[in-house]
Protein backbone atom coordinates (compact mmCIF):
# COMPACT_ATOMS: atom_id res chain seq x y z
CA UNK A 1 0.00 0.00 0.00
CA UNK A 2 1.77 3.26 -0.88
CA UNK A 3 2.15 6.35 0.57
CA UNK A 4 -0.50 8.01 -1.37
CA UNK A 5 -3.11 5.42 -1.79
CA UNK A 6 -2.47 5.73 2.41
CA UNK A 7 -3.34 9.77 2.53
CA UNK A 8 -6.32 9.10 -0.14
CA UNK A 9 -7.90 6.37 2.55
CA UNK A 10 -7.49 9.26 5.45
CA UNK A 11 -8.23 12.31 3.27
CA UNK A 12 -11.60 11.52 1.81
CA UNK A 13 -13.48 11.14 5.06
CA UNK A 14 -11.95 13.71 6.33
CA UNK A 15 -12.82 15.99 3.57
CA UNK A 16 -16.32 14.86 3.48
CA UNK A 17 -16.55 15.30 7.46
CA UNK A 18 -16.10 19.17 6.69
CA UNK A 19 -18.17 19.78 3.88
CA UNK A 20 -20.83 17.69 5.79
CA UNK A 21 -20.53 20.31 8.60
CA UNK A 22 -20.19 22.77 6.67
CA UNK A 23 -23.18 22.31 4.76
CA UNK A 24 -24.95 21.84 8.06
CA UNK A 25 -23.59 25.68 9.47
CA UNK A 26 -24.42 27.16 5.91
CA UNK A 27 -28.11 25.76 6.43
CA UNK A 28 -28.51 26.52 10.19
CA UNK A 29 -27.03 29.94 9.59
CA UNK A 30 -29.48 30.41 6.38
CA UNK A 31 -26.07 31.66 4.26
CA UNK A 32 -25.66 30.71 0.51
CA UNK A 33 -22.59 29.22 0.26
CA UNK A 34 -24.04 26.15 -1.70
CA UNK A 35 -25.28 25.38 -5.04
CA UNK A 36 -25.93 22.11 -5.14
CA UNK A 37 -25.04 22.23 -9.40
CA UNK A 38 -22.02 23.29 -8.80
CA UNK A 39 -20.62 20.94 -6.04
CA UNK A 40 -21.96 18.35 -7.74
CA UNK A 41 -19.92 18.87 -10.87
CA UNK A 42 -16.77 20.04 -8.75
CA UNK A 43 -17.06 16.08 -8.17
CA UNK A 44 -17.09 15.11 -11.74
CA UNK A 45 -14.28 16.93 -12.52
CA UNK A 46 -12.33 15.36 -9.44
CA UNK A 47 -12.92 12.37 -10.85
CA UNK A 48 -11.76 12.70 -14.58
CA UNK A 49 -8.56 14.69 -13.17
CA UNK A 50 -8.13 11.46 -11.30
CA UNK A 51 -8.72 9.10 -14.12
CA UNK A 52 -5.81 11.18 -16.29
CA UNK A 53 -4.00 11.40 -13.39
CA UNK A 54 -3.86 7.25 -13.11
CA UNK A 55 -3.83 7.20 -17.29
CA UNK A 56 -0.50 8.65 -18.11
CA UNK A 57 0.56 7.80 -14.17
CA UNK A 58 3.22 4.94 -15.42
CA UNK A 59 4.51 6.94 -18.44
CA UNK A 60 5.41 9.75 -16.11
CA UNK A 61 6.87 7.50 -13.22
CA UNK A 62 9.03 6.57 -16.15
CA UNK A 63 10.33 10.11 -17.41
CA UNK A 64 10.79 11.52 -13.51
CA UNK A 65 12.65 7.52 -13.80
CA UNK A 66 14.75 8.84 -16.24
CA UNK A 67 15.63 12.41 -14.57
CA UNK A 68 16.74 10.47 -11.90
CA UNK A 69 18.91 9.03 -13.57
CA UNK A 70 20.61 11.83 -14.76
CA UNK A 71 20.26 13.60 -11.46
CA UNK A 72 23.07 16.01 -10.46
CA UNK A 73 22.78 14.56 -6.62
CA UNK A 74 22.81 10.91 -5.81
CA UNK A 75 19.08 10.11 -4.22
CA UNK A 76 20.50 9.49 -1.19
CA UNK A 77 19.57 11.88 0.83
CA UNK A 78 16.43 10.24 2.32
CA UNK A 79 18.52 7.48 3.62
CA UNK A 80 21.10 9.43 4.67
CA UNK A 81 19.45 12.63 6.31
CA UNK A 82 15.79 12.29 5.71
CA UNK A 83 14.69 15.32 8.09
CA UNK A 84 16.57 17.60 5.57
CA UNK A 85 15.22 15.52 2.43
CA UNK A 86 11.85 16.16 3.65
CA UNK A 87 12.47 19.64 4.62
CA UNK A 88 14.14 20.01 0.90
CA UNK A 89 11.49 18.76 -0.90
CA UNK A 90 8.77 20.69 1.37
CA UNK A 91 10.45 24.02 0.23
CA UNK A 92 10.86 22.82 -3.71
CA UNK A 93 7.48 21.47 -4.42
CA UNK A 94 5.90 24.69 -2.65
CA UNK A 95 8.09 26.58 -4.64
CA UNK A 96 7.59 24.53 -8.38
CA UNK A 97 3.72 24.85 -7.67
CA UNK A 98 3.93 28.76 -7.03
CA UNK A 99 5.17 28.84 -10.64
CA UNK A 100 2.99 26.05 -11.87
CA UNK A 101 0.03 27.82 -10.85
CA UNK A 102 1.54 31.51 -11.60
CA UNK A 103 1.80 29.75 -15.36
CA UNK A 104 -2.16 28.93 -15.55
CA UNK A 105 -2.74 32.33 -14.81
CA UNK A 106 -0.49 34.20 -16.83
CA UNK A 107 -0.90 31.60 -20.27
CA UNK A 108 -4.28 31.41 -21.38
CA UNK A 109 -2.72 27.99 -23.28
CA UNK A 110 -2.64 26.63 -19.27
CA UNK A 111 -5.54 28.96 -18.43
CA UNK A 112 -7.72 27.10 -20.54
CA UNK A 113 -7.12 23.69 -18.22
CA UNK A 114 -7.62 25.80 -15.11
CA UNK A 115 -10.23 27.89 -15.49
CA UNK A 116 -12.70 25.46 -14.57
CA UNK A 117 -11.40 24.79 -10.96
CA UNK A 118 -12.39 29.16 -10.82
CA UNK A 119 -15.84 28.62 -12.63
CA UNK A 120 -17.52 28.24 -8.96
CA UNK A 121 -19.39 31.24 -7.94
CA UNK A 122 -20.22 29.74 -4.46
CA UNK A 123 -16.96 29.77 -2.61
CA UNK A 124 -16.89 26.16 -0.26
CA UNK A 125 -14.65 23.18 0.67
CA UNK A 126 -16.31 21.67 -2.49
CA UNK A 127 -14.70 23.96 -4.96
CA UNK A 128 -11.15 22.23 -3.90
CA UNK A 129 -12.80 19.40 -5.49
CA UNK A 130 -12.95 20.91 -8.56
CA UNK A 131 -9.60 20.11 -10.11
CA UNK A 132 -7.90 21.25 -13.37
CA UNK A 133 -8.64 18.41 -15.11
CA UNK A 134 -6.26 17.88 -17.99
CA UNK A 135 -3.65 19.28 -15.30
CA UNK A 136 -2.28 15.87 -14.68
CA UNK A 137 -0.86 16.13 -18.65
CA UNK A 138 1.41 18.80 -17.88
CA UNK A 139 1.49 19.27 -13.95
CA UNK A 140 5.13 16.82 -14.17
CA UNK A 141 6.92 19.17 -16.06
CA UNK A 142 7.08 21.89 -13.56
CA UNK A 143 8.39 18.86 -10.50
CA UNK A 144 10.70 17.87 -12.93
CA UNK A 145 13.81 19.68 -11.77
CA UNK A 146 12.88 18.59 -8.40
CA UNK A 147 13.78 14.95 -9.84
CA UNK A 148 17.10 16.51 -11.28
CA UNK A 149 17.61 16.93 -8.03
CA UNK A 150 17.94 12.99 -6.88
CA UNK A 151 14.14 13.04 -5.70
CA UNK A 152 11.76 10.45 -6.64
CA UNK A 153 8.63 10.97 -8.26
CA UNK A 154 6.61 9.06 -5.03
CA UNK A 155 8.92 11.23 -2.75
CA UNK A 156 7.71 14.25 -4.71
CA UNK A 157 3.49 13.27 -5.28
CA UNK A 158 3.47 12.34 -1.74
CA UNK A 159 4.60 15.56 -0.79
CA UNK A 160 2.20 17.31 -3.51
CA UNK A 161 -0.88 15.56 -1.90
CA UNK A 162 0.14 16.28 1.83
CA UNK A 163 0.02 19.75 0.44
CA UNK A 164 -3.28 19.67 -1.69
CA UNK A 165 -4.76 18.10 1.39
CA UNK A 166 -3.54 21.93 3.22
CA UNK A 167 -5.24 23.55 0.10
CA UNK A 168 -8.29 21.76 0.76
CA UNK A 169 -9.06 23.96 3.66
CA UNK A 170 -8.18 26.83 2.23
CA UNK A 171 -11.41 27.14 0.66
CA UNK A 172 -14.28 28.19 3.32
CA UNK A 173 -15.64 31.41 4.23
CA UNK A 174 -15.93 30.17 7.72
CA UNK A 175 -12.36 31.35 8.67
CA UNK A 176 -12.11 34.77 8.99
CA UNK A 177 -8.51 36.12 9.10
CA UNK A 178 -5.96 34.19 11.25
CA UNK A 179 -3.18 35.40 13.44
CA UNK A 180 -0.59 38.31 11.71
CA UNK A 181 2.28 35.86 11.71
CA UNK A 182 0.20 32.73 9.91
CA UNK A 183 -1.41 35.44 7.32
CA UNK A 184 2.44 36.85 6.85
CA UNK A 185 4.15 33.23 6.23
CA UNK A 186 1.47 30.75 5.08
CA UNK A 187 -1.51 30.74 2.39
CA UNK A 188 -4.78 30.91 4.18
CA UNK A 189 -8.63 31.27 3.65
CA UNK A 190 -8.60 34.62 3.75
CA UNK A 191 -5.31 34.78 0.76
CA UNK A 192 -7.54 31.79 -0.90
CA UNK A 193 -10.66 33.68 -1.14
CA UNK A 194 -8.73 36.57 -3.28
CA UNK A 195 -7.53 34.35 -5.42
CA UNK A 196 -10.73 32.96 -6.38
CA UNK A 197 -12.61 36.38 -6.93
CA UNK A 198 -13.48 38.22 -10.40
CA UNK A 199 -12.64 41.63 -8.78
CA UNK A 200 -10.29 43.22 -10.63
CA UNK A 201 -8.07 44.53 -8.35
CA UNK A 202 -7.75 40.29 -7.20
CA UNK A 203 -7.00 38.59 -10.46
CA UNK A 204 -4.13 36.72 -10.75
CA UNK A 205 -3.07 37.57 -7.01
CA UNK A 206 -1.71 34.99 -4.32
CA UNK A 207 -0.89 31.65 -6.20
CA UNK A 208 1.04 29.97 -3.20
CA UNK A 209 -0.04 26.32 -2.05
CA UNK A 210 1.14 26.41 1.73
CA UNK A 211 3.72 29.20 1.60
CA UNK A 212 2.65 33.15 0.82
CA UNK A 213 6.36 34.27 0.56
CA UNK A 214 6.64 33.23 -2.53
CA UNK A 215 3.61 35.75 -3.60
CA UNK A 216 5.24 38.35 -1.38
CA UNK A 217 8.24 37.77 -3.25
CA UNK A 218 7.42 37.62 -6.82
CA UNK A 219 4.33 40.26 -6.75
CA UNK A 220 1.81 38.77 -6.72
CA UNK A 221 0.34 39.38 -3.32
CA UNK A 222 -2.83 41.13 -2.70
CA UNK A 223 -4.57 41.39 1.08
CA UNK A 224 -8.29 40.67 1.21
CA UNK A 225 -10.11 43.72 1.48
CA UNK A 226 -13.34 44.09 0.10
CA UNK A 227 -15.73 41.30 0.01
CA UNK A 228 -14.90 39.03 -3.29
CA UNK A 229 -17.58 38.16 -5.58
CA UNK A 230 -16.72 34.63 -7.03
CA UNK A 231 -16.28 33.03 -10.41
CA UNK A 232 -15.02 33.80 -13.89
CA UNK A 233 -14.86 37.50 -14.84
CA UNK A 234 -17.68 35.44 -17.82
CA UNK A 235 -19.05 33.29 -15.81
CA UNK A 236 -19.65 29.45 -17.37
CA UNK A 237 -23.88 29.27 -17.56
CA UNK A 238 -23.77 25.90 -18.15
CA UNK A 239 -24.35 22.64 -16.36
CA UNK A 240 -22.83 20.46 -18.93
CA UNK A 241 -19.99 18.82 -17.90
CA UNK A 242 -18.27 19.08 -21.23
CA UNK A 243 -18.40 22.17 -22.26
CA UNK A 244 -17.42 23.26 -18.24
CA UNK A 245 -14.11 21.63 -19.24
CA UNK A 246 -13.57 22.86 -22.83
CA UNK A 247 -15.14 25.75 -22.46
CA UNK A 248 -12.28 28.20 -22.79
CA UNK A 249 -10.56 25.41 -25.25
CA UNK A 250 -13.62 26.53 -27.72
CA UNK A 251 -13.04 30.37 -27.11
CA UNK A 252 -9.27 29.75 -28.21
CA UNK A 253 -10.79 28.35 -31.08
CA UNK A 254 -13.37 30.94 -31.66
CA UNK A 255 -10.39 33.54 -31.49
CA UNK A 256 -8.19 31.85 -34.04
CA UNK A 257 -10.70 32.06 -36.40
CA UNK A 258 -10.16 36.01 -36.64
CA UNK A 259 -8.33 36.88 -39.44
CA UNK A 260 -5.16 38.13 -38.07
CA UNK A 261 -1.69 37.13 -38.69
CA UNK A 262 0.17 33.82 -37.41
CA UNK A 263 1.90 36.14 -34.89
CA UNK A 264 -1.17 37.47 -33.48
CA UNK A 265 -2.54 33.73 -33.44
CA UNK A 266 0.04 32.74 -31.10
CA UNK A 267 -0.76 35.09 -28.89
CA UNK A 268 -4.18 34.39 -28.92
CA UNK A 269 -3.20 30.58 -27.62
CA UNK A 270 -0.01 31.53 -25.41
CA UNK A 271 -0.15 34.95 -23.98
CA UNK A 272 -2.09 36.05 -20.95
CA UNK A 273 -6.09 35.46 -20.83
CA UNK A 274 -7.85 38.47 -21.95
CA UNK A 275 -4.80 39.95 -24.83
CA UNK A 276 -6.62 40.30 -28.11
CA UNK A 277 -5.37 42.30 -30.95
CA UNK A 278 -7.91 45.02 -30.96
CA UNK A 279 -8.02 45.53 -27.23
CA UNK A 280 -11.47 44.37 -27.52
CA UNK A 281 -10.60 42.34 -24.48
CA UNK A 282 -8.03 43.09 -21.77
CA UNK A 283 -5.58 41.48 -19.19
CA UNK A 284 -6.28 41.12 -16.21
CA UNK A 285 -3.18 44.11 -15.87
CA UNK A 286 -4.54 46.10 -18.57
CA UNK A 287 -7.87 46.08 -16.01
CA UNK A 288 -5.94 46.82 -13.30
CA UNK A 289 -4.15 49.99 -15.14
CA UNK A 290 -7.86 51.17 -16.31
CA UNK A 291 -9.01 50.94 -13.05
CA UNK A 292 -6.27 52.78 -11.57
CA UNK A 293 -6.54 55.44 -13.45
CA UNK A 294 -10.21 55.92 -12.88
CA UNK A 295 -9.02 56.49 -8.93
Amino acid sequence: MTKEFILLAISVPVYTVFISLELYLNFIGRKNRYLLSESLMSGWFALLGFLFDLAIKFLIVGIFYWANRHALFKPELLNTNPILAWIIVFFAQDFCFYWLHRTEHTSRFFWAAHSNHHSAEKYNFTVALRSSVFQPFYRFLFYLPIAFLGFDYMTIMFMYAINQCYQFFLHTELIGKLPRWIEFVFATPSHHRVHHASDVKYLDKNMGQVLILWDKLFGTFQEEEETPTYGLTKPLNTNNLFKAVVSEHLNILNDLKRPVSLKQKLFYIFKAPGWSHDGSTKTSEQLREELNLRN
